[in-house]
């Protein structure tokens, strides 16, 4: 008798849409087109020279090779504590509030099985993050869908949710700034959050990968700022997007200790930590940023690509507001010039085959993305216009 050797999980991970955008792309290639991917989220410029210096000093060393240990080095957990402190005035407790990461991604995919029960209720946003969902199926944990809506300004009505849902959550999972909304919050709405969140015993973890990609001088908080909130929070941080170290793979949750503590352990019985060399990286990256003569934030790059870009769609008849933060804009679908109104994947697909242009379309994120696109800025400005433009003349047909 033939067995299938697929779970049956595979089906409930969410959207296969970026590998079939990845088939959109090949098939473009193959018809001659010039791709301009503006699809994944990956940064197109390296780590500072310092880091590169640092790590591959680091990886030259013939002690460097050993299991590095999954609580992270002493060094790495010390500087990400110091960084929290510097970046947002939160004081850690390093040794029981800090743990590393093999980027931000490693924790919320294993956070719910450290945390949850199967049959556990987790709520997630809607649209959201691909991972979110898919890290609940794997374990075994019911998802509540909250819906961000361009009318609220992409915030959760906290007060939406039914209160069986509350009581029988494990934690609330949000993302600002958010991917692949790119909206923003302010501590208003961390407090309202947290008290929300403490009336029913909910944990509260926030993803704040792009917290060092705000423009227009905004600055984004900490939910760990938030007085108590140790009590019932855990924050991802990542150096990915912000330091340019995407492929290094190195990021942090701090919070809750409780929290903390049953990432690590799950951890423990699963991998053996980041790479050291990586991790020394890392600690000269969080010390550049700390330092007197620090190089410029990720978010000064992307606001004059933001800038340009947008601006350069707008001349070529799509309006899109300016996000404030990440690397993402989130468009709301333009109308065809037949009137008619496209879907989300029908755009991207024709967009792809006609200008090389590569954009996911927003159904990849929850059905609430429906009616959008998320356009990534991992391309220079000379290459981000020439985007603008054939997506105008896509436009005008």
């Amino acid at each position: 008798m033939k067995k299938s050797w697929r779970s049956d999980r595979l089906s409930q991970l969410g959207s296969s849409i970026f590998a079939e955008v990845a088939e959109w792309r090949k098939q473009a290639a193959s018809n001659g087109r010039d791709i301009i991917n503006l699809g994944i989220g990956s940064p197109d410029k390296p780590p500072t020279e310092a880091v590169r210096k640092a790590l591959s000093e680091a990886a030259l060393r013939t002690d460097a090779y050993s299991y590095p240990g999954t609580h992270g080095s002493a060094a790495f957990r010390g500087q990400a504590a110091a960084w929290m402190d510097y970046r947002f005035g939160v004081k850690l407790d390093p040794d029981h509030e800090l743990v590393s990461l093999m980027g931000s991604q490693d924790g919320l995919s294993h956070l719910a099985m450290s945390l949850c029960n199967p049959g556990d209720v987790v709520i997630v946003p809607n649209p959201g993050y691909p991972i979110y969902t898919a890290a609940l199926a794997l374990a075994g944990v019911e998802p509540y869908l909250l819906p961000l809506k361009e009318e609220n300004q992409f915030l959760p009505d906290l007060d939406s949710v039914p209160d069986d849902v509350w009581q029988r959550a494990k934690f609330i999972l949000l993302n600002y700034p958010g991917n692949p909304v790119s909206a923003v919050v302010d501590l208003a709405f961390f407090e309202r959050l947290l008290a929300k969140a403490k009336e029913y015993g909910v944990l509260v973890v926030h993803d704040a990968a792009y917290s060092e990609m705000a423009f227009d001088g905004h600055e984004p908080p900490s939910i760990l700022v938030v007085p108590g909130a140790l009590e019932g929070a855990v924050e991802f941080h990542s150096l990915s997007k912000s330091f340019n170290m995407a492929g290094c793979r190195i990021g942090f949750l701090a919070g809750n200790r409780e929290a903390v503590g049953a990432l690590r352990e799950l951890k423990e019985n699963i991998d053996y930590g980041v790479f050291g060399a990586v991790q020394e990286a890392g600690v000269i990256a969080l010390q550049e940023a700390m330092s007197a003569s620090a190089p410029p934030k990720a978010g000064v790059l992307y606001e004059k690509r933001r800038d340009s870009f947008i601006e350069a769609l707008a001349a070529a008849g799509w309006i899109v507001e300016k996000p404030k933060a990440t690397m993402f804009i989130w468009a709301k679908l333009p109308k065809r010039s037949s009137g008619e109104a496209w879907t989300s994947r029908a755009f991207a697909q024709e967009l792809l085959a006609q200008t090389g242009v590569v954009v996911i379309p927003g159904e990849a994120f929850g059905s609430e993305g429906e009616g959008f696109v998320r356009i990534a800025l991992v391309e220079d400005e000379a290459r981000l216009l020439v985007a603008a433009r054939r997506i105008g003349e896509f436009l005008g047909c």
